[in-house]
């Protein structure tokens, strides 16, 4: 069975506990790591700080409003980086703004989702996603990483 390690980027506690319980039911193996904020997810990614020898990530799930560092400003860095621009980045946010979901486009974001409201409904929209990154794409494989 395929597995993939996933980092959340999210500062919302909620969103947190919701999104690691659905990939939990899923019974598909992954390793999430989390980060709660932008500055956080930068250092993860580029293995500083604290974080020198954590697995790459596969996939990143990422809010667009996060504290030190906005989703955005992460994207920006993370696509505009050689070593890091092949890494699939998700928005997942509440916020629907054109002007949000334009920059995130612009800076090469993967996906923007905006987070469904209905708790059922935000569960199925994470076992969606975990789906598609895991089943269906073909993700590059990290040389840090074991291979999949």
């Amino acid at each position: 069975m395929k597995s993939m390690h996933l980092l959340l980027v999210e500062d919302n506690e909620g969103d947190i506990l919701l999104t690691t319980e659905a990939l939990e039911a899923s019974k598909v193996l992954n390793e999430v790591s989390i980060v709660r904020n932008g500055k956080l997810a930068l250092d993860f990614v580029f293995k500083k700080n604290g974080y020198e020898d954590v697995k790459s990530p596969d996939v990143i799930l990422m809010d667009i409003n996060l504290p030190l560092k906005s989703g955005i400003e992460v994207l920006e860095i993370l696509k505009s980086d050689e070593s890091t621009k092949h890494i699939p980045i998700i928005i997942l946010t509440t916020s629907s703004s054109e002007s949000d979901i334009m920059k995130s486009y612009n800076n090469h974001a993967n996906a923007y989702i905006v987070k469904p409201v209905d708790v059922s409904e935000f569960l199925e929209a994470v076992l969606s996603l975990e789906d598609f990154w895991l089943n269906i794409v073909h993700l590059p494989v990290n040389i840090d990483n074991d291979k999949r």
